[in-house]
């Protein structure tokens, strides 16, 4: 578990350096779209994969479409959220975005609390809280990075669009994160199978957005081998996150996606040359005091 969790804090967290390393002149140079259906493929291939030594016969008897509709559902909510992430960028300042997109921690946190039933402690609901103002802290700190001696300082815009669609966003997120893990975790079926039923969804609804958008050129166009390690990287994670809200919870979810802020940072100093403001280190503190908040009375 310790190993698994801190693969994924790795993976999470240097998704966005990758991203950069993957530029050509400053622009992405492959679609977006196209990237989402090769890791949900992906993540569908591997879950197939670990099927085959399971009993055909047996897993067919068990399944019904009451077991497969529900995860169609869930797959609409994370492909509505992957591209209400790139309209909201038209109403607001990348910075404003890292740092306002953490109240998804604390809406996640509430829903779990609210629709799993699942009670938390005075000084464990502080853990969430804080984690969320820790992640606001060192995601304000990241957005803010200036080259060494740069007398800029970063500013925050959003327009009252932005605001309603950043709250739309962390409402569906943890909407989305809490009724996966409800399914996940009320089906005795083996992981690997309801995962099969989650990424045909999402192939499906992304692969239906991918022509929606008709975007010019083929399909791979400008795909590099950084875009392979994301790829990989990615659909990697996506199967770790399931084994975490199958077995553990949206809450250990959070605490990864928070401490992945703090690998992104440090990526950030290590390839680009950039420094990092006072801020971050007492973002950092306040995340550490989460984790101990939360995790130190079980």
């Amino acid at each position: 578990w310790g190993l698994m969790l801190l693969l994924s804090v790795v993976i999470y967290g240097s998704h966005a350096p990758l991203l950069t390393q993957s530029k050509v002149d400053g622009m992405i140079p492959f679609s977006s779209t196209c990237m989402v259906v090769l890791v949900e493929l992906t993540k569908l291939v591997v879950s197939l994969l670990f099927l085959l030594p399971w009993d055909r016969e047996l897993l067919g008897a068990a399944v019904s479409w009451r077991h497969v509709v529900p995860f169609a559902l869930s797959a609409l909510l994370y492909a509505a959220n992957n591209n209400l992430v790139v309209h909201m960028q038209l109403f607001m300042d990348p910075s404003t975005y890292q740092v306002l997109s953490n109240l998804k921690i604390v809406s996640t946190a509430l829903l779990y609390s609210l629709f799993l039933h699942q009670r938390l402690s005075t000084r464990q609901w502080l853990g969430p809280l804080l984690l969320g103002g820790g992640a606001a802290g060192v995601s304000y700190s990241c957005g803010g990075l200036q080259d060494p001696g740069s007398p800029s300082e970063m500013k925050l815009h959003i327009t009252l669009v932005g605001l309603v669609l950043i709250s739309v966003y962390c409402l569906i997120s943890g909407l989305s994160a809490v009724y996966t893990e409800a399914i996940l975790k009320s089906q005795v079926l083996p992981l690997s199978l309801q995962n099969l039923f989650l990424y045909f969804f999402g192939v499906l609804l992304n692969l239906i957005g991918y022509f929606w958008s008709s975007p010019e050129g083929g399909f791979l166009e400008g795909f590099s081998s950084w875009v392979l390690v994301i790829v990989v990287s990615q659909a990697l994670n996506g199967l770790i996150m399931s084994v975490v809200m199958k077995h553990s919870s949206n809450i250990t979810r959070l605490f990864i996606i928070s401490c992945s802020i703090l690998v992104n940072a440090l990526l950030s100093v290590t390839l680009f040359n950039l420094q990092l403001t006072h801020l971050f280190f007492i973002a950092v503190s306040c995340i550490g005091l989460a984790v101990h908040l939360y995790y130190g009375l079980t």
